[in-house]
């Protein structure tokens, strides 16, 4: 059975994050590790959250793990909370790369257009420097935009200018870049991705449902991680990564008792468990 990491942080309730990563991982029969970043009282949808930085945690627990010759298959980053946080992975990843680790990288900072709240351009800086020590990176459009410095209201409309944006970014890193939530088509959910390796492009389309809950990408991206992980090929990941969300989605608008503030990922398992068989 392969080992895989992944650290991120833990929202005790709003279905996202560790709480959704952790059960996937685990149900696409992986021995999942986790690390966590930040504890919060719930996802930051709620008011009030209670916040705990556990960025002290972090080299004692990976001091043990070193002390029990524990290594990984790979290792994924989510959401870090601080400038140092994201410092001290890039420091560490470079050690698991090259324990063979494969390096997976969600830069987690932002969405819309904008950073998220608290994060500025140095926090950017140090992203770059974590995704160029990752094999695959998962950024979505604004993650993307600020990655190349470049304004958000100036991202491609043609599918020949998405084509350089993606070896672009895979400049970061010299491996494979996964973009999310492309709109070339209304209607319709997109996934590009390149790999610098093989120059190959990689493009998932899928029906755009009307709701986007919390947590759906971080589900995307433990999928992307435990698929290419066990061996199966990018566009595979890509495209059981899409049907899983989309079977996630669909079961949360089925459920007339569902909690506004997280996709119904438990009762879709079922389909993920099947998909893994064949």
């Amino acid at each position: 059975m392969k080992r895989i990491l992944t650290v991120q942080d833990i929202s005790c309730i709003g279905k996202c994050s560790l709480t959704v990563a952790l059960p996937v991982l685990s149900a696409m029969g992986l021995e999942t590790a986790v690390l966590p970043t930040m504890l919060l009282s719930a996802h930051t949808a709620f008011p009030g959250v209670f916040k705990r930085d556990l960025t002290e945690i972090i080299l004692p627990v990976t001091k043990h793990w070193r002390e029990q010759g524990i290594q990984f298959d790979s290792v994924s980053c989510g959401y870090l909370g601080s400038l140092g946080q994201v410092d001290l992975l890039a420091g560490l990843c470079r050690e698991w790369k090259k324990e063979k680790a494969v390096i997976f990288v969600d830069p987690v900072m932002g969405d819309g257009g904008k950073l998220y709240s608290g994060f500025g351009m140095e926090y950017v800086g140090a992203m770059k420097k974590l995704c160029m020590e990752a094999d695959v990176i998962l950024p979505n459009l604004t993650e993307a935009a600020f990655l190349l410095d470049m304004d958000y209201s100036a991202l491609p409309t043609k599918w020949e200018d998405w084509e350089s944006l993606l070896v672009q970014l895979s400049k970061l890193n010299n491996g494979t870049v996964v973009l999310k939530g492309v709109g070339l088509r209304e209607g319709r959910t997109i996934v590009l991705a390149y790999c610098a390796k093989t120059e190959k492009i990689v493009c998932c389309e899928r029906e755009l449902l009307p709701i986007k809950p919390s947590g759906t990408g971080d589900i995307f991206a433990a999928v992307c991680q435990g698929a290419i992980t066990k061996g199966i090929c990018l566009e595979e990941a890509i495209g059981l990564a899409m049907d899983f969300v989309l079977e996630c989605i669909c079961k949360t608008m089925e459920d007339k008792e569902g909690r506004w503030y997280g996709v119904n990922y438990e009762e879709a398992f079922p389909f993920l468990i099947e998909k893994m068989k064949r």
